[in-house]
């Protein structure tokens, strides 16, 4: 066809590396998928079911394999937060959602009372750091324009 440019997406298609909220949601969604499988004060967790595999003698093959999943996505997780943030960054993360609990707490939306009511909340701080190290490489792009080139392509 003449006239037509077939390296420009449609106007209805959106490129794959358009960061939206959605998006985000996402990330946030698997982040505090992995950290209340991992562990959570239900007492409904990987962490329990292991345990409660190594008192009772029934460890299996089926343990190893659910912990080493979980130890695959914490591992990204925490490289990928790691690279996108470095430790000042995750320090400030943490800082602000520490503020942002103490703020809630504060005004009475939020209820830290018990143990149980605090490892809910840290869980869930916790899945927040790690979707916006997740996430942060989009944010840093919308919020400034620029680009992270730090990881060169061989």
């Amino acid at each position: 066809m003449s006239g037509t440019n077939n390296d420009q997406p449609r106007n209805d298609q959106r490129p794959a590396k358009e960061f939206t909220a959605l998006s985000y949601l996402w990330r946030l969604l698997f982040a505090l998928a992995l950290v209340l499988l991992t562990y959570n004060p239900s007492g409904l967790s990987a962490f329990h079911w292991i345990r409660d595999g190594f008192s009772g003698g029934g460890l299996g093959p089926v343990h190893l394999l659910v912990g080493t999943l979980l130890l695959i996505g914490w591992a990204i997780l925490w490289v990928a937060t790691w690279r996108a943030l470095d430790t000042f960054g995750v320090i400030l993360v943490a800082l602000a959602l520490g503020a942002l609990v103490w703020l809630l707490a504060d005004v009475g939306i939020l209820a830290a009372g018990s143990t149980t009511a605090i490892a809910w909340i840290s869980l869930i701080c916790l899945a927040g750091l790690l979707s916006i190290g997740l996430s942060w490489a989009h944010i840093w792009r919308r919020l400034t324009g620029q680009f992270n080139v730090d990881d060169a392509e061989d």
